[in-house]
C-alpha cells in the first residue's frame, strides 16, 4: 500500500483567499472490476466510479501555480463509411432473418428477403450489367485475376456502385493535457520541498513490483501506479469557471534541472532553475451525462 505523504507546497508562501492554484490529489488506484453499474446489465463500473473513496482520502496533496498555458480539448472519433445498394439490399435480409422468432420462419425470411432485394434491383436499368459484372469478377478471379466488381462495372459501363458515404461517429477518445512548471526555489526550505515534491511524483508515477498487502517480490506481478485526481482551485474552493478534469494517470514526467540554460546550485546542491513538464490523461471518456450533475455542472464543465 502506498504511503501517505500529507501536504506539499509550491512556492512556500502562504496562499491568500483569493489565490489561484493548481492540487494535484495523488490517489491510490482502485481497479474498476467487472460490476455492472444500476440497472444497466452491459456497462460496466468506471475507474472514476471506483476511486471515488479514494479520492476522498488521498495519500497527499501537491500545490502548485496555475500553469502559464491552460487549456482543454475535447475531442471524438467520427469516420467514413460507405455502403452500396446490393449491400444493402443483402443487409436488409440478413437483419430480417436474425430477428426471426423460428428457424421455419427464418428460412421463409431469407427467401423472401432475397426475392424482394432482387425485385428492388429489377428497376434499374443498369442491373443487368452489374449482375453480368458481378459474375464475371467471379470468373475473372478464378483465372488468377485481381479484379473487384467495381472494376469490371467502371471498364465495362464507366459506373461504379453508388457508395452511399456517411460520415458515422466511431467512438470516444480520452483526453490529454500537458503542464509546464517553472521550478525557482528562493531559500533551503523551499528546495527541500521542491525536492519532495518531485521524488513524490516520480515514486507515485511508476509501478509497484510487491504485491498489495504482503512481502511478495517473486516478480510474478506488478501493481499498477498511483493515479491522480487535479482540480483548479481559488482559495479552498474549486474554481468557478475552468474546466474539471477526471481521474487520470500520469504517463511522462521530465525535469530540466538547468531551467535557465546554465548549471547554478545553491550551497545545498539544490538547482537554482528547473523546468518540469507532467503529462496527464484521463482514465475515462467524458459524456455528455457529465455535464448535469457533481463538478460538470460547474463553471464550464469537463
Amino acid at each position: 500500500m502506498s504511503a501517505k505523504f500529507g501536504t506539499l507546497r509550491y512556492p512556500n508562501a502562504q496562499l491568500e483567499r483569493d489565490s489561484d492554484f493548481l492540487e494535484i490529489k495523488v490517489v491510490q488506484y482502485e481497479p474498476p472490476g467487472f460490476d455492472t453499474t444500476g440497472n444497466q446489465g452491459v456497462r460496466l463500473r468506471s475507474s472514476s466510479d471506483s476511486l471515488k473513496k479514494n479520492i476522498e482520502t488521498p495519500l497527499g496533496s501537491i500545490f502548485l501555480p496555475i500553469p502559464e498555458t491552460i487549456q482543454d480539448s475535447n475531442g471524438v472519433s467520427w469516420g467514413e463509411d460507405s455502403i452500396n445498394g446490393l449491400a444493402a439490399a443483402g443487409a436488409g435480409t440478413v437483419l430480417n432473418t436474425i430477428q426471426s422468432d423460428t428457424i421455419g420462419e427464418a428460412g421463409q425470411n431469407l427467401v423472401g428477403g432475397t426475392e424482394n432485394a432482387i425485385k428492388s434491383l429489377g428497376g434499374d436499368a443498369g442491373t443487368g450489367k452489374l449482375l453480368n459484372s458481378f459474375f464475371a469478377s467471379k470468373a475473372l478471379n478464378v483465372f488468377g485475376a485481381n479484379t473487384s466488381l467495381g472494376g469490371v462495372l467502371a471498364r465495362s459501363s464507366g459506373q461504379i456502385l453508388n457508395p452511399n458515404m456517411e460520415l458515422l461517429f466511431n467512438g470516444v477518445q480520452l483526453r490529454s493535457f500537458n503542464f509546464d512548471f517553472d521550478l525557482a526555489p528562493r531559500d533551503e526550505k523551499e528546495s527541500n520541498i521542491v525536492k519532495k515534491i518531485i521524488r513524490t511524483l516520480k515514486k507515485s508515477m511508476s509501478a509497484k513490483s510487491q504485491a498489495q498487502g504482503n512481502n511478495n517480490t517473486s516478480g510474478l506481478f506488478i501493481k499498477s501506479p498511483d493515479v491522480y485526481q487535479l482540480v483548479y482551485k481559488t482559495g479552498k474552493d474549486d474554481h468557478k469557471f475552468l474546466h474539471k478534469f477526471k481521474p487520470m494517470a500520469l504517463l511522462n514526467m521530465s525535469v530540466n534541472y538547468t531551467g535557465a540554460g546554465t548549471y547554478a546550485t545553491y550551497d545545498n546542491t539544490a538547482p537554482v532553475h528547473m523546468k518540469m513538464n507532467l503529462s496527464f490523461q484521463e482514465l475515462n471518456p467524458v459524456y455528455a451525462e457529465d455535464y448535469d450533475k457533481g463538478q460538470g455542472a460547474e463553471g464550464t464543465g469537463f
